[in-house]
């Protein structure tokens, strides 16, 4: 039983160690490919002491580690290893403790001679340079707003983009304002005369009028963040550095609706895009915007402009957050027209100066409180002008360098329409501050947007890389609701008055709208102190935009006469369902009541469906890694259409001046030369003091030169050896 027991147990142990070996065999051969995946790189040699070499698999008949060894001791190297995933190629490298200088030659003939050896190379140090641009503009440094080092985050993260070569070429931008010092070394290789003029002087020369004051930089400086020229070591580097940059001269005298609508297509087929970093006052009293005139114009730009693909109007949205202003009373800002952009800090905080308002598009960087940085770009040079400074502020600043990030997007995708531009905006916008101030809210197509920031603070390697991808939205269609009469009072806040209007399916069928982009409300109301009134408009989804707000410098009695408030926070939304238009009044107990007369809504939009918007998010995400950004890749682009060429009238107001003033000098000079020769040939004998001498003197004279005889010069006689001779002729 004992020997049975013992063969049993023998028989046991050996069925166990073969099914170990097996399990060992299936781990090795699990974890091997593992193992050679995550096996370290071969250690460098240092410079000149390391060679690679290509064995001869084939040929080996063993182990290609064993080769490698015995090729590295052959020649007097060490092995150290495969180089990477690479197969049969190896890394050998001199000893360390072979500290004599290597004798390459030789090492080279000895790996020639190696039967095994397919191919060698000494490795040498190889040149690299991180793919950054580095300019040479002495100011470059403190443009903390294109390249925040203290702050990551907090920059229009534009480098990105420049190093791939955008930098707006083939855009023109306008910069709309006091004129363009274009003979400055930061402006001049970029201006472009073809795309300016000078609507106070009616001349084509945009020239900055200096003034009492130094006033007239403003253009400059604007024009300065859009295009001032890199590297040429003299103050600052522009956001689109080799775009062209215009300049229209219309704010330095007296402004009106005409002037200011031929601004606005001044050259619309050679201007790309239009900065206008100005607007009505910013006191918080008063509401004005673009006049008839101004406003066909800005309708025909983004019809007829850029070859139909329309010009990009940038606004700034305005400095009266002091005086809580509000954008929403800027017709410019309201537009559906325009790009309103407001204003952060370097902290991406509101400044105490931003205007909000439910129209506002986006924001980026300016100045804040004095102790935070501002714009540094080019200034005038004229009066007490550098050429440079590091004090530009306001929105001001900001509208230019979002016209300058819609440049860099234009030269990827020129045929980007005005309304291509703004949906980029929505979708690329990012949410940077978080604060529960800055009051964000999510409408029902997943757009976030503040009556602070718009839809986020713009950015410049998000709008270029969406730019590249971006497949033209559908025609702009829209839907109007009836003049809706109301007549009644406005109550007393906490009560609201409330009025809705149903936009049904079969109210769209006709246009095709299906998602929204701006939605207006055109309002009349009486009211005996108008900043006392605050207006809300509710979406069918629920999301609400204070399109009215509270203004407490606002003491107008005038109330609204058809004033059309704008909002974008309802963008890419469903059209159909009920609008809500609330009104209430914070009035002084001394006040009478206020009156809502009548309203009516507008709709603007597209044939967008609800899934297609999601697509377009998709889209715009999987672009930002950068990947399309290569030349090679490009969507087709139509053509646009056949614009009838600028009528351009050879002569100006000032050339007509100079014209007539030629004429003048001429006429006089014909005039002055006819009396000369006419002097010339008078004949002086016996002119005296009387009419009569002169006239018998000028006969005589008038007889011997017909008869061409000598005209004889009389010695001078005083009067009375004079006057008895004429008497005597005479009698």
């Amino acid at each position: 039983m004992t020997e049975i027991k013992q063969t049993n147990d023998s028989e046991i142990y050996d069925r166990y160690q073969k099914m170990c070996l097996s399990v060992y065999h299936l781990l090795l051969l699990t974890v091997s490919p593992l193992l050679s995946h995550s096996s370290p790189a071969p250690s460098s040699c240092g410079p000149g002491r390391s060679w690679a070499v290509r064995l001869d698999a084939v040929r080996a008949g063993r182990s290609l580690e064993r080769l490698a060894q015995s090729v590295a001791e052959e020649v007097g190297l060490e092995n150290h290893g495969q180089i990477g995933q690479l197969e049969a190629h190896y890394l050998l490298c001199q000893p360390l403790e072979n500290t004599a200088d290597v004798d390459s030659r030789s090492t080279e003939s000895a790996l020639d001679r190696n039967p095994h050896v397919l191919w060698h190379s000494q490795e040498h140090i190889l040149r690299r340079s991180k793919r950054s641009v580095t300019f040479n503009d002495p100011k470059y440094p403190s443009q903390w707003h294109l390249h925040n080092d203290m702050k990551h985050g907090m920059d229009v993260n534009v480098t990105g983009v420049w190093e791939r070569n955008i930098t707006g070429v083939g855009i023109t931008v306008v910069v709309v304002d006091d004129g363009v010092q274009h003979t400055l070394a930061d402006i001049q290789p970029n201006y472009s005369p073809e795309g300016s003029y000078d609507l106070n002087s009616n001349d084509p020369d945009p020239m900055p009028h200096p003034d009492a004051h130094s006033n007239n930089h403003h253009g400059t400086r604007c024009a300065g963040e859009i295009a001032a020229v890199s590297n040429n070591s003299f103050c600052a580097v522009g956001v689109a550095y080799r775009a062209k940059v215009a300049g229209i001269r219309v704010l330095d005298g007296p402004l009106t609706d005409s002037m200011e609508a031929v601004a606005f297509n001044k050259h619309y087929q050679v201007n790309d895009v239009y900065s206008c970093s100005w607007g009505p006052d910013d006191d918080g009293r008063t509401i004005d915007g673009p006049h008839p005139l101004g406003k066909a114009a800005l309708q025909h730009g983004v019809i007829a402009g850029r070859r139909g693909f329309g010009s990009i109007f940038v606004v700034a949205s305005g400095n009266g957050g002091q005086y809580e202003d509000n954008c929403n009373y800027d017709g410019y800002a309201n537009s559906i027209y325009t790009i309103t952009i407001g204003a952060v800090d370097e902290n991406g905080k509101k400044p105490f100066y931003a205007e909000e308002c439910a129209s506002m598009l986006a924001v980026t960087f300016s100045s804040g409180s004095r102790q935070l940085r501002s714009i540094v770009t080019s200034d005038w040079s004229l009066q007490s002008g550098t050429g440079c400074t590091d004090g530009h502020t306001g929105t001001s600043a900001a509208a230019p360098l979002a016209a300058g990030m819609v440049a860099l997007m234009l030269q990827v995708r020129p045929c980007l329409s005005w309304r291509d531009v703004q949906h980029i905006i929505t979708y690329t916008a990012t949410q940077h501050d978080t604060d529960v101030q800055a009051d964000w809210g999510i409408n029902g197509a997943g757009f976030h947007h503040s009556h602070k920031y718009g839809f986020g603070l713009l950015n410049a390697w998000r709008l270029v890389n969406a730019a590249k991808v971006w497949e033209s939205v559908p025609f702009l269609v829209s839907y109007q609701s009836p003049v809706l009469k109301a007549n009644e009072d406005i109550p007393a806040f906490p009560k609201t008055l409330t009025h809705t209007w149903n936009v049904s399916l079969s109210d769209l069928r006709q246009s095709g709208l299906q998602t929204l982009e701006h939605v207006s409300v055109t309002v009349t109301m009486a009211h005996p102190r108008r900043g006392n009134v605050e207006i809300r408009l509710i979406c069918p989804s629920g999301m609400s935009s204070l399109i009215g707000a509270r203004r407490s410098l606002d003491v107008d009695t005038t109330g609204f006469t058809d004033w059309t408030f704008s909002t974008v926070r309802c963008w890419g939304e469903r059209a159909e369902g009920q609008y809500s238009l609330e009104i209430t009044d914070h009035k002084e107990s001394t006040l009478s009541l206020g009156v809502l007369k009548h309203w009516k809504l507008t709709l603007y939009g597209s044939s967008l469906s609800h899934q297609q918007v999601k697509e377009r998010w998709r889209v715009v995400e999987d672009a930002m890694g950068g990947q399309y950004l290569n030349s090679s890749f490009a969507l087709p682009c139509p053509p646009g259409i056949d614009v009838p060429p600028e009528i351009m009238s050879p002569f100006t107001s000032s050339s007509l001046k100079s014209l007539l003033l030629l004429g003048c000098l001429a006429l006089f000079w014909s005039l002055y030369y006819t009396l000369e020769v006419t002097l010339t040939h008078w004949n002086w004998r016996g002119c005296s003091m009387s009419w009569t001498g002169c006239h018998r003197g000028f006969q005589a004279g008038s007889t011997r030169l017909v008869d061409s005889q000598v005209v004889e010069i009389q010695p001078e006689m005083d009067n009375e050896s004079k006057v008895p001779l004429i008497a005597a002729d005479d009698t």
